[in-house]
């Protein structure tokens, strides 16, 4: 019996317009109704998600999200952290060195705000196109304090030039770090061993909720971890190669609904057979 089922958004619960079909819509209020657990799980803050919980009725006490990748377990309602991992700022002045010397953008996360470190005159960051929702500040390292909330940190550049980058980066630091591409043009660095499936225990210790009983649907590399986590791990039709191995289930793709086609087999089902 599935009593929780953790959801990405962009590629997953997203369609190719951004949007949430009204067929997702409705199938997720009907397993809310029943009594199970609908969270999102995304590397976007809170602040980038509301409108979609919003649209989603998922607003309410009780609901909960998953965001920067598993840095942060929140009540969507108060938007009050109740499980949290963050980035120490040793980390940021490591990082920083490592961009400057390949030559690419670095944005440091901070709860709602995105600190713009000026590591490539060259390659500017395109991670403001890649969601404009947030507010974004210039900042030197010097500026920044060691009493601030530091969540995690991005590259967001041309494809083709980040994948060049990406070969360059020293074996040790996938020692120290989750590095993890969650868009073709978008690579991230968490705190070792927070990610997704991190995030998505603690809730689910939380609720007293067993490992078994949590499904996950994602479609990109930053989803693996929680689809081998989960008793049951669904992959997108369109996600990429490495995840739809790893899955138990493929549904059918974002623009088809396969998140509904999904909840409608292994939650909804399941349950019409309970008294």
């Amino acid at each position: 019996m599935i009593k929780l089922v953790a959801i990405d958004l962009d590629g997953t619960l997203l369609n190719s317009q951004k949007q949430i079909s009204e067929e997702d819509k409705k199938t997720l209020k009907q397993a809310k109704d029943q009594g199970v657990k609908i969270v999102i799980c995304t590397g976007r803050p809170l602040a980038a998600i509301v409108g979609y919980l919003d649209e989603l009725g998922l607003n309410e006490p009780g609901d909960y999200s998953i965001t920067f990748n598993g840095g942060l377990v929140q009540k969507n309602d108060t938007g009050e952290i109740i499980e949290k991992a963050l980035m120490p700022l040793a980390h940021i002045h490591e990082l920083y060195e490592l961009a400057v010397s390949l030559n690419i953008p670095l944005d440091i996360l901070s709860e709602g705000t995105v600190l713009h470190l000026p590591t490539s005159a060259e390659y500017p960051s395109i991670y403001g196109q890649l969601n404009n929702l947030l507010t974004f500040k210039p900042i030197i390292l010097e500026e920044m304090a060691t009493d601030r909330i530091y969540n995690k940190a991005v590259v967001a550049i041309d494809t083709e030039y980040l994948d060049e980058q990406i070969k360059k980066i020293p074996a040790d630091f996938y020692e120290r770090y989750e590095v993890i591409k969650t868009r073709s043009n978008l690579l991230e660095f968490m705190p070792k061993g927070i990610t997704k499936a991190y995030g998505i225990s603690l809730l689910a210790r939380d609720l007293d909720i067993k490992q078994e009983e949590v499904m996950t649907i994602g479609d990109e590399e930053n989803d693996l971890p929680m689809i081998e986590y989960a008793g049951i791990g669904v992959a997108m039709e369109n996600a990429v190669e490495m995840v739809k191995k790893a899955a138990d289930v493929i549904t059918k793709n974002n623009d088809q609904s396969g998140v509904a086609e999904a909840v409608k087999e292994y939650v909804l089902k399941p349950l019409e057979g309970v008294d």
